[in-house]
């Protein structure tokens, strides 16, 4: 008989001679229950049962079938964070201390109650590429630029309790959380007689968390402020989501790649619509498929718009865990939980109940890339010519050009980089692409002159087997030099391009990158490639020894051989059979062990740095990366009233899938941009301005980068006024940037909104996106769609992220930004839709209403914006609770 919900039974474990407690799942759900929930789902019915047992008659209702629709507060066991998301977090909790001590509270109260790590690999930049000392080069550039960051991370791991750190150099957030950090199931007051187990679950500052799903973790990406609540106690509220089942069924053909596999699900599963939703692999192609192929289809669940992406705990894992050195221990209680609590699949384990299935037959896969402009743009390689020609910007003819004294033909390849965790991780795809260049090298081919190649693998592991594999030569000996170990060029950290290319993109030429990444957004690679096609490692290569897209590698020769023979890529294109045999003789358990054991100490130049120390951090108010953000200033100690929005004018309106890209900076910053010009007259250097990303602490840099991305178009304005980049109405009717405009607005104590189409915010989980909108005086943004992680930033910043009617279509509205907007109805909110009237007015026009909705998913979500945002919520509650013990301390 099951147990009340409200009191969930606890069982014993006993595993290798000890004793072990946990929340019984089997206490709470029939057989027949808990067979038919996913198992995502399961993990979060545990999470509620031990940390929110108020909310889990709900949570159970739902999850049954019987109940209404429902929030379920996640208490992550720990968040990870890396770089460029971890300096905004660390100046924001500085920033708590400092607000907490001048209202009178005690700055030590600021505090993560659960564990932090922190890995430093989005700063280092592929500055130099093509030759053995790269990677050294690279770092000494990397730690002479931002020594200031790096001081301030030093400062936090002195200073904040539980906050670990990665050291530069060790490898990508999510491979060293899966390789290293990862435990799939915790052992909590592990000091004790009887420990309590419980799933390891986490979320973290990046958006492709969700590739540690791969091993049984439910984890997703959020935003810094997401984050920081969770550190601070707060739980992590989603709405019960709905669950998406993919059947896998057959295999994959011969010569077809883990990353031809992803990209197919990915524009099947974005074509569906899985945005918020669970998605669980489920069948026999399911259980077929190795961990590293796993890693990357859960690693792109933000590409499709999944939350999650989930391969239950099977064989397949535990091999996982034993060729990553976990200790036989550790394994025999993860097995014997996992199976316990019925989170184990194996052969015979019933299948789920989803909300919808789909059916892909891994046997229809073919070769293939995605691209131009979007990783959902699936391609079989046939295709790619012409995609280049219809996305190109300028279909006009190009100029001519050359580079080391051969014509540039058109479609070049500007950049090949293998690069990112989603395709280094996978042994398979890296050694395959190492044979390759063996067999290119054999056959005396070499990429062509204007192609910038690079390697940047997610582990110092990558290196290892590469070189147990006698393959490292190889790459080396075609331009494929390892440049760093860090997301590099995927992010947009790709470096300049070759001096005669940045000239030919001066002239107009449309040039193009090839890499093994997660993204093409136009520009994010590098400002000079608007295109960009994600490619498996192997391809990368091939396409580097091309040096255009528009190559046909069907019918076409790569180039000749040492006797004049026409070579093929198909001549190139190792077996199935020997990549196997390859791998298997190359990977080794003790380099991963060897690895986890070192993966916390930095080299001499991150034990050099120079660290202040204390509780409140000394901002210096004349630096260029780290300052006091503004909006925790003058926040009073309780939260004001909620008024309508009245009198309001339209910064922007913009149409469908605008990324984050788009909104907050991202890449080099520009020597004659706004922020370029703010640096250069602080003094510093053209050659040290650095991106966008290492100075996110800085929100005067970050201000003057918003909306400044080429492709941003202001829909309000006539074609030939928006520039290249933002630009909107000031408040004196002049057209200007966008950070100009704005701050004339605010200066005139006018509010702000935006209006936007589909997938607003889509990308990365970048928390300037709102932090920017917030600090340019938007009040509120009214779109078709939000993608889910911008949606609660903006909540997070305690920006109103409102939602048109279907069938709303802003461009019948005509508009020219003329006009002013009220919202009514946000007086007296509620979790659920919140109807809200939007009324337009001006421009010789009647007055025009329409039907807005306000989604608050949670009481958490309702808090944030009853108080102007995540942050002065929690400056309000730590001073509310001055003198108690700090909340929700105890077991993740």
């Amino acid at each position: 008989m099951a147990h009340h919900p409200s009191s969930p039974a606890e069982a014993r474990l006993h595993v290798a001679g000890r004793t072990y407690r946990h929340v019984d799942l089997r206490s709470l759900m029939t057989p027949e229950e808990l067979d038919a929930t996913p198992y995502a789902l399961r993990v979060l019915i545990e999470n509620v049962a031990r940390r929110a047992p108020e909310a889990l008659g709900r949570v159970l209702d739902r999850a049954r079938g019987n109940g209404p629709a429902c929030e379920v507060p996640l208490h992550p066991g720990r968040v990870m964070l890396h770089d460029t998301t971890c300096l905004p977090t660390l100046a924001d909790f500085a920033a708590l201390r400092d607000s907490v001590h001048e209202l009178g509270g005690d700055a030590a109260d600021i505090n993560p109650v659960i564990p932090a790590d922190l890995v430093v690999d989005h700063s280092v930049i592929v500055e130099s590429h093509g030759r053995p000392d790269a990677l050294e080069h690279n770092l000494d550039i990397d730690f002479r630029r931002n020594a200031e960051r790096y001081a301030f991370i030093r400062w936090a791991e002195r200073s904040i309790a539980g906050f670990r750190v990665v050291p530069p150099g060790k490898g990508i957030i999510h491979q060293v959380n899966m390789e290293s950090l990862a435990r799939v199931v915790e052992a909590g007051d592990g000091t004790g007689p009887e420990p309590l187990l419980y799933p390891d679950t986490l979320v973290a500052t990046d958006s492709h968390t969700p590739m540690i799903n791969a091993i049984g973790v439910v984890g997703w990406g959020v935003g810094g402020l997401e984050a920081q609540a969770a550190l601070l106690g707060e739980p992590v509220a989603i709405a019960f989501p709905r669950t998406v089942g993919v059947r896998l069924r057959g295999r994959l053909r011969e010569g077809v790649t883990g990353t031809d596999l992803v990209l197919t699900l990915t524009r099947i599963l974005r074509g569906m619509g899985v945005v918020d939703e669970f998605v669980e692999f489920i069948g026999p192609g399911a259980a077929g498929l190795g961990w590293a192929e796993r890693a990357a289809i859960s690693n792109m669940a933000p590409e499709y718009g999944a939350t999650c992406a989930f391969f239950p705990y099977d064989d397949v894992t535990a091999d996982y865990l034993r060729l990553t050195g976990r200790t036989p221990e550790h394994r025999a209680v993860v097995d014997a939980y996992l199976t316990a609590q019925g989170l184990k699949r194996g052969p015979g384990s019933p299948e789920p109940r989803y909300d919808r299935t789909v059916e892909v037959d891994l046997a229809e896969v073919e070769a293939s890339v995605a691209g131009p402009v979007r990783p959902d743009q699936h391609l079989p390689l046939s295709a790619v010519p012409r995609s280049f020609r219809e996305h190109r910007p300028d279909p006009s003819p190009a100029p001519a050009g050359r580079v080391s004294g051969d014509p540039v033909p058109e479609g070049a390849v500007a950049i090949a980089a293998i690069t990112s965790c989603t395709n280094t991780a996978n042994p398979r795809l890296m050694v395959q692409a190492g044979l390759l260049a063996r067999n290119a090298v054999a056959a005396g081919l070499t990429p062509k002159a204007w192609v910038k190649t690079s390697l940047s693998p997610g582990s110092r592991v990558v290196t290892h087997y590469l070189e147990a594999a006698g393959l490292l030569p190889a790459l080396e000996e075609i331009g494929f030099h390892t440049a760093g170990y860090g997301c590099m060029t995927c992010i947009g950290n790709s470096g300049p391009l070759h001096p005669d290319m940045e000239g030919l993109a001066d002239q107009g030429r449309t040039l193009v990158a090839v890499l093994s990444g997660n993204r093409n957004f136009p520009g994010r690679i590098n400002p000079r490639t608007p295109l960009g096609y994600l490619a498996s490692p192997p391809l990368v290569v091939a396409y580097a020894l091309a040096g255009t897209v528009l190559h046909d590698f069907a019918t076409a020769p790569l180039g000749h051989d040492r006797s004049g023979r026409p070579v093929y890529l198909a001549d190139l294109w190792p077996g199935d059979a020997e990549v196997e045999r390859t791998v298997r003789a190359a990977l080794d358990p003790g380099a991963f062990a060897a690895n986890t054991r070192a993966i916390r100490e930095g080299d001499a130049r991150w034990a050099s740095l120079p660290a202040p120390e204390g509780e409140r951090y000394p901002w210096a108010e004349s630096s260029t990366y780290i300052r006091r953000p503004p909006y925790l200033r003058d926040v009073s100690r309780r939260s004001p009233e909620e008024p309508d929005i009245r009198g309001a004018r339209i910064l922007l309106r913009l149409g469908d899938f605008v990324t984050t890209d788009h909104i907050s900076p991202a890449g080099a910053i520009p020597r004659n941009g706004a922020a370029g010009r703010y640096l250069r007259d602080l003094g510093t250097e053209p050659r040290d301005l650095n991106q966008y990303s290492t100075r996110r602490s800085n929100h005067e840099v970050m201000l003057r980068g918003a909306f400044t991305n080429a492709a941003v178009a202001n829909l309000l304005l006539p074609e030939e006024a928006r520039g290249r980049g933002g630009h909107a109405i000031a408040a004196d009717g002049a057209v200007r940037p966008v950070y100009d405009a704005a701050l004339s607005h605010v200066r005139a104590g006018t509010p702000l909104v935006l209006l936007a189409g589909k997938g607003y915010g889509a990308g990365s989980s970048r928390d300037w996106a709102a932090k920017a909108q917030a600090l340019l005086g938007v009040r509120a943004v009214i779109a078709e769609s939000f993608e889910r992680i911008h949606r609660s930033n903006l909540i997070g910043m305690g920006v109103l992220p409102l939602c048109f009617t279907a069938g709303t279509d802003t461009g019948a509205m005509a508009l020219d930004g003329s006009e002013t907007v009220d919202l009514e109805g946000l007086r007296d909110l509620r979790v659920g839709a919140n109807p809200v009237v939007l009324r337009i007015a001006g421009n010789g026009a009647p007055e025009r209403k329409y039907e807005v909705t306000l989604r608050v998913d949670s009481r958490n979500e309702l808090a944030y914006l009853r108080n102007g945002g995540l942050l002065p919520y929690v400056l309000r509650r730590v001073l509310d609770s001055a003198g108690s013990t700090s909340p929700n301390r105890g077991n993740g």
